[in-house]
This record gives C-alpha cells, sequence and structure tokens, in this order.
C-alpha cells in the first residue's frame, strides 16, 4: 500500500485483478512490487506514474478517490487488459466510504425523528485501532434499508456472507506471506458484495483486513499482528453469525453505513482533552472530547484523508461546528454553548446549517463539574468500559517509575494501591505521545490527574492519552498534541531515575498466551505453520491445569484440523478442509479475546456483568430523567466488532462471545 497514491475503491481492484488472465494473476505480486518502486507526479486530480521511459500509468481521482476501472489508464501496448492497471489499483490504499471523509465529519446527515438516540449496544471489549485512534465509526443500529419485517437474512445477505467466510478463510488458509494481491483481490468482492448486500459492517471489516494484509507485507512500522487478527477475526465470526441470525441482532450485525444525526436542543459543554487520530486506511486529523454538566461525553471531529502530518497539525484548525473560531487546541481548554446541536448515537456533534455555537467559558479537572468524571471508582469505570460503553478511564495515580517488556518500556504508577501500566496511544515518531511518556517517567512520586484508555490485558493497562501538568494542576497537557519539557518536571526528580524496584509485582498469569500466540501465528504464517510436527500435548495440558479445559480442547483441535490432509487412492494430497480449519480458528480466536477480557476485569477488580449501580450516585452516568440517561456518552467501540452471544462453557462458567458448536452439516452453497 502506497499512501501518495489516491484510494481506490474495493470493485475497481477485484474488477481490475478478476479479468487478467492466469500467467499475469501469477506476475501480479511482482508487478505490484515494481509499480510501488517507480517515480510518480501528481497533476491535480490526476496521479502518473513512470513505468518506464516511454510508458505512463494515470489514475483519475476528481473526487479523490478512483471509483471506476476505466479511471485507471495504461500507456502501454497490451493495455486495457495489462498487468499495469490491475497492479496500480493493488498498490494503492483502499478506499472505504464508510471512513469519515470532510463531508461527513462535518453534520450534512439528515437527521432523523427528534427523538433521543437509543442506548449503545453492548459489544465486546473495546479494541484501538491500528493506529489505535477513536475515529469515528458507523452507528451499530438497524441499517437504514431494514425494516421490523426483516426477521431473517435474505438469500443475497447469505450469499455475500458465504462468500466473505471463504475469501477470509483463504487468507487463513495462506497467512500474511501467502495472501497476496489476488487473495486480497478476492476478499475485496466479497467485501463489495456484502456492501451491496447491506452488510455494511462486515465489508468495512473486510477492507481493513486488505490493508492490514498490505501493511504486514510491506514491513509497514504501523502494523500490528494483533489489529490483523482481530479484523480477520471479525469477518468470520459475522459471516458465520449472519446467516441464522434474526431481529434486532441480525439488524446489529448488518450494522449502517452512515451516522444519522439527531436533534438534541442546546448544550453547554466543558473541553477535556484533544487527541490526534491517525489510522492504518489513510486517515488523519484531531477528536476533541468534551463533557456536558452530567458528565457525558462528546467529540468534536476533524478527519480527513492525510499522515502525520495531518494529525500533528490538526490540532491548530478551526473547529467546525457553528461559527466558533476555537482550534481544537483551544476548545480543550475552553468551553463550547451549542443551539440547535445534533449528535450522532457515538456521542460526535454535527455541524449543520442549523447549528449554532459560540465560546464559553471552560472548567478546571478538579472542579465542578468535571470532577465528577474522577469520582467514579476505577472498577466501576472499567466495568464500564468492558460493558460495552466508553473505554476512557479517568483516574488519580501517583507514578513509580518504568518495566521493560518485550513491546518496550511502559509506565508504572499507583492508582489506590493498584500498580497500572501505562503507555503510548501512538509510536509514530511525527506526534510526541513517547516522548512525553518517557520524561513523565523521570519524575516517579509525581501526582496526577490523567485520562487513558483502557488496554484489556491480564494486568491493569491503558493508554495515556492527558495528565494534568506535574507542577501546576490548574494546567493540562494533552500528550499528543503538546509537549512536555524538562523544566515542567518538579525540580526534585528532573535528573531521577525511575526505581526498578517499584516496577510493580510479579504476577502469576494464567496461560492463555499459549492459544494467542498459535492464534497469531495462524494469521502470520498460514495453515503450514501450525502442521509442523511436533508435540503439542504439553501446551494443552498446561492449559488444562490452569482451568482452561475449553481452551486446552480448542488448542488441540486447532493443530489437528491444520495438520488434516487426506490422500487419494495413489497417495497424492487431496485440498485441504479449509472450513474445518477456519473454525477451529475461529473458535480459538474468539474464546482468547474474552478470556483476556475477563482477566481484565480481574485484574482491576471489576465485574464487567455489572457495569453501572443505578443507586451510586457518583455515576455520571446515572440520571432520572429517562430522556437524558438515553443520551450519548461518547464514541462507541468500533462497530465492525460483534456483539458477545452464548458460547461453550469453560471450567464450568459461561464465556459470553464465544461460538457455538458448529452445524452437523455444512451450509448448502446458494446456486
Amino acid at each position: 500500500m502506497n499512501p501518495t497514491l489516491p484510494p481506490v475503491a474495493p470493485s475497481v481492484t477485484a474488477e481490475l485483478v478478476a479479468a487478467l488472465t492466469p500467467r499475469l494473476r501469477k506476475r501480479l505480486d511482482a508487478g505490484v512490487a515494481k509499480v510501488a518502486g517507480r517515480p510518480r507526479e501528481r497533476d491535480g486530480d490526476v496521479v502518473r506514474i513512470a513505468v518506464d521511459d516511454d510508458t505512463d500509468l494515470e489514475l483519475h481521482a476528481p473526487s479523490g478517490v478512483v471509483t471506476s476501472a476505466e479511471a485507471i489508464r495504461c500507456g502501454c501496448l497490451l493495455a486495457p487488459d495489462c498487468l499495469h492497471r490491475a497492479a496500480a489499483a493493488s498498490a494503492a490504499p483502499v478506499a472505504d466510504p464508510e471512513q469519515p471523509s470532510p463531508s461527513t465529519t462535518s453534520d450534512r446527515d439528515p437527521a432523523p425523528a427528534p427523538t433521543p438516540p437509543s442506548a449503545q449496544a453492548p459489544a465486546k471489549t473495546p479494541r484501538q485501532p491500528s493506529a489505535q485512534t477513536p475515529a469515528p465509526t458507523p452507528n451499530t443500529g438497524p441499517a437504514p434499508d431494514m425494516t421490523p419485517d426483516d426477521t431473517t437474512a435474505g438469500p443475497d445477505q447469505r450469499a455475500a456472507a458465504l462468500a466473505l467466510h471463504d475469501a477470509a478463510a483463504a487468507v487463513l488458509e495462506a497467512g500474511t506471506d501467502g495472501a497476496g494481491a489476488v487473495l486480497q483481490a478476492e476478499l475485496l468482492r466479497a467485501a463489495h458484495t456484502a456492501r451491496l448486500a447491506k452488510l455494511p459492517r462486515a465489508a468495512s471489516r473486510a477492507v481493513a483486513v486488505v490493508t492490514a494484509l498490505r501493511a504486514a507485507r510491506d514491513a509497514d512500522p504501523a502494523h500490528r499482528l494483533a489489529d490483523l487478527t482481530a479484523a480477520l477475526r471479525d469477518v468470520l465470526l459475522l459471516a458465520h453469525r449472519i446467516p441464522d441470525a434474526t431481529g434486532p441482532e441480525l439488524a446489529e450485525l448488518c450494522g449502517t453505513a452512515r451516522q444519522p444525526y439527531t436533534p438534541d436542543g442546546s448544550l453547554r459543554l466543558y473541553g477535556l482533552f484533544t487527541e490526534p487520530v491517525l489510522t492504518a486506511t489513510g486517515y488523519a486529523g484531531a477528536v476533541t472530547w468534551t463533557a456536558d454538566a452530567a458528565g457525558r461525553l462528546y467529540t468534536v471531529s476533524d478527519v480527513a484523508p492525510g499522515g502525520a502530518g495531518r494529525a500533528g497539525a490538526a490540532a491548530d484548525r478551526t473547529v467546525r461546528v457553528g461559527d466558533t473560531s476555537l482550534t481544537h487546541r483551544e476548545l480543550s481548554r475552553a468551553g463550547l454553548a451549542v443551539s440547535g446541536a445534533t449528535v450522532s448515537a457515538t456521542g460526535r456533534l454535527g455541524a449543520g446549517a442549523g447549528v449554532r455555537a459560540v465560546r464559553a467559558s471552560g472548567a478546571d479537572w478538579h472542579g465542578d463539574p468535571l470532577d465528577r468524571l474522577w469520582a467514579v471508582p476505577p472498577a466501576r469505570q472499567v466495568s464500564r468500559a468492558l460493558a460495552g460503553d466508553r473505554d476512557l478511564l479517568f483516574l488519580d495515580v501517583t507514578l513509580l517509575g518504568t518495566v521493560r517488556e518485550a513491546a518496550g518500556e511502559c509506565l508504572v504508577a499507583d492508582c489506590g494501591g493498584l500498580t497500572l501500566r501505562f503507555t503510548a496511544a501512538h509510536d509514530d515518531p511525527a506526534l510526541p505521545h513517547r516522548e512525553n511518556l518517557r520524561l513523565l517517567a523521570s519524575a516517579p512520586g509525581a501526582r496526577l490527574r490523567v485520562v487513558a484508555r483502557l488496554t484489556p490485558a491480564p494486568l491493569p493497562r491503558a493508554q495515556l492519552l492527558a495528565v494534568s501538568h506535574p507542577t501546576d494542576r490548574a494546567t493540562r497537557l494533552d500528550l499528543g498534541v503538546d509537549r512536555l519539557r524538562r523544566a515542567d518536571l518538579p525540580a526534585a526528580s528532573a535528573t531521577a531515575l525511575p526505581p526498578a524496584s517499584q516496577a510493580g509485582p510479579t504476577v502469576d498469569e494464567a496461560p492463555v498466551h499459549l492459544l494467542r500466540r498459535r492464534v497469531h501465528q495462524a494469521v502470520a504464517g498460514g495453515r503450514r505453520v501450525l502442521a509442523l510436527p511436533g508435540d503439542r500435548g504439553p501446551d494443552a495440558a498446561r492449559l488444562r491445569g490452569h482451568g482452561l479445559v475449553t481452551a486446552g480442547e480448542l488448542l488441540t483441535e486447532l493443530h489437528a484440523a491444520a495438520a488434516d490432509r487426506a490422500r487419494d487412492p495413489f497417495g497424492r494430497l487431496l485440498p485441504s478442509d479449509s472450513g474445518r480449519f477456519a473454525r477451529a480458528w475461529l473458535a480459538a480466536a474468539v474464546l482468547t479475546e474474552e478470556l483476556d477480557r475477563i482477566l481484565c476485569a480481574a485484574a482491576w477488580g471489576a465485574d464487567p456483568a455489572d457495569p453501572a449501580d443505578p443507586a451510586d450516585p457518583t455515576d455520571p452516568t446515572d440520571s432520572a430523567d429517562p430522556a437524558q440517561a438515553a443520551r450519548p456518552t461518547g464514541p462507541a467501540p468500533p462497530t465492525d466488532s460483534p456483539p458477545p452471544h452464548p458460547g461453550p462453557l469453560v471450567s464450568g462458567a459461561k464465556i459470553p462471545g464465544s461460538l457455538p458448536d458448529p452445524p452437523a452439516e455444512p451450509r448448502e452453497r446458494p446456486r
């Protein structure tokens, strides 16, 4: 994937690759590498690539996106049936119509009836996007084309789900190294079919898989194997559940292509912090979080195609709400008075023609009304996050030092006797997250009020987003926007080294990593990695010894499915059963995620089944007014993540979100 090329619609890439002859398909990956390395120039909406001294390749993107195969033109003698057009489409970023654009991030979406948006549907563990950002995502409500009578999946939706399953299973079978441009095009074709069948959530996650695959094959530093694994798991799980889903469950699995905005009257908002947005799909910008007097969160976003440069500069752009001249950086410290507000179900403020907004005074984190966000106990906040509500944590901590992990150093802090580990929200060197975290680690003993994003893990872990100033508690620092300086640290600890003895206690973790490692290995290396000969019994026995009986059984089944290759009477290998391997992998992946969720709740002392106590006056989500209680509490977790459902037993306890038993007979392929 080359970010200097304009995004190409998935259907265009699929069409161009499908038109190639079998001989050219074998050469497609080499052609992609060649096109990606050739010089290019931009002339308005046209990008020209010099294939050789006499041949130019042009990509026409009048709206910023290549939307037709005819918009990619080649000057070689074999055009239009040449390899160059398909290679250029495969080298360019994938255009996702569901991603925010300059027109959709402002609010020109027509608002439906003036009723408050419904409460967010529970989802599985909140996850960060590849670039670990809260980039706006589609709503999880019913698709606009669905009616209450649409209680079962139609034939086109079943066919689209089966096509997605087959394409994703082929990617899993081949692994990252084997999933070249041809398999990616098949998955893009399935994503396009799913979008036409009104399955925008599944289509979006399929595009995310292709984007992550290209980042992995290009050795992009932003690539995370965990993100690719999560996207592939979501595609397979959605394809598995959609054919048999009914009613509200089906509507939730389908998702919506765009977020509707609902009138919400007048709002008095107080700025909290601003964080940069940098996604793996080529979008960048900033999101400013605000809160009203009741503690409910709202966001103002400015996200558009771009890279790290746009993410770093977006904080100084003017907020696009009403006629205010505030920048995102200023809004994070000030306030906003909005009349005629329109709000999406995820808490994003619209900026339509009828919206009026003026600057207002802000509030200190330690004073009313923002102080009530920090009054909620950490365990209650984590329970709410694991139940599918907002994943932001508002904590009072004391810095202890650093601890070295396999992925690098992380900041250690104490929060009411609980040892927390804070990591950087972004590793991109253009953003100051990592540098600010390193400076904070050199000030052990400093007491800070922080905003962080929960990271599900067996140890209490979160991504640090904003902190109060180490020496001036009335000042706040947005770690992705502001740069901390050595002079900002307390004088007594400006040169102190973090004490290694305070890195936190050693915890005897449940060996979930034994199953997680095999799940990740299958994605990276394909089926053949798990089919290699070896004794897998000790790993399964260790899982069973810790009470993870189902995990041990799934690990055994995963290896058995990978090694299952039958032979014909002449001793030749028959085609592998990709369906069995995909089911075994999917069950292991879902169970691993749920175990991580349960262990995360145990580490924080939280109860994921009881996110909030209605009788607790310190919880800002409680309200006597049902309409107020139904208002959004901030951006929801990624909506392309399927919701939980009943599953198998693990050591006698029901684990939500795991797979049901596979059907006795495979589904018949639609003719």
